[in-house]
């Protein structure tokens, strides 16, 4: 039994990675979109996409955070990865919410959705009193769906995993969420 727990919103389920994820999910940061958005160096292949997967896997074992699979309920396709991210960085801000998604659903809302899941869980179930979202500032899309979930900008900085650019720090705090 995985630490992971599996949630369902109106459109998605999200579940724990599994094993044969692993194509799927590398056809998700495969995608030209996403290595442009996400500054994926080309050296990533299916092995890169394995590890990630047994990060998030790992990182629920041992913190109660990480990445769920994201599944559309209406065909079970993959459709990308959501959820809390709390990596053993020493200038990462927090526990992040996140979100990546294959190109092929992108518009549909499904990353507000995801979203607002992984923001009601860590407030409701992990009860931390803020969450942050680390975005880096051409990505407008990512913006605008942090600002959907009530995250407001803090700052520009970089951050020791990826210094050639900085990251914009958005954060929400449960009780900015419960006032609105």
């Amino acid at each position: 039994m995985s630490a992971c727990p599996t949630l369902e919103t109106e459109n998605l389920i999200l579940r724990p990675f599994k094993d044969d994820d692993v194509d799927d999910y590398f056809g998700v940061l495969d995608s030209p979109e996403v290595r442009r958005w996400l500054h994926i160096p080309e050296s990533l292949d299916r092995s890169d996409a394995w590890q990630q997967m047994a990060w998030f896997v790992g990182q629920w074992e041992l913190r109660g955070t990480g990445h769920w699979a994201l599944e559309e309920k209406k065909s079970g396709q993959f459709v990308g990865r959501a959820g809390l991210h709390r990596p053993e960085r020493h200038d990462w801000p927090g526990v992040e919410v996140g979100w990546l998604l294959h190109p092929d659903y992108w518009g549909r809302g499904y990353a507000t959705e995801a979203g607002a899941a992984a923001v009601r869980y860590g407030f409701e179930d992990l009860q931390v009193d803020k969450l942050f979202s680390c975005i880096l500032p051409e990505n407008h899309r990512s913006q605008a769906v942090a600002k959907r979930l009530g995250f407001e900008f803090l700052e520009e900085r970089v951050l020791a995993f990826f210094p050639k650019l900085p990251h914009g720090i958005w954060a929400v705090s449960y009780t900015h969420l419960r006032a609105h």
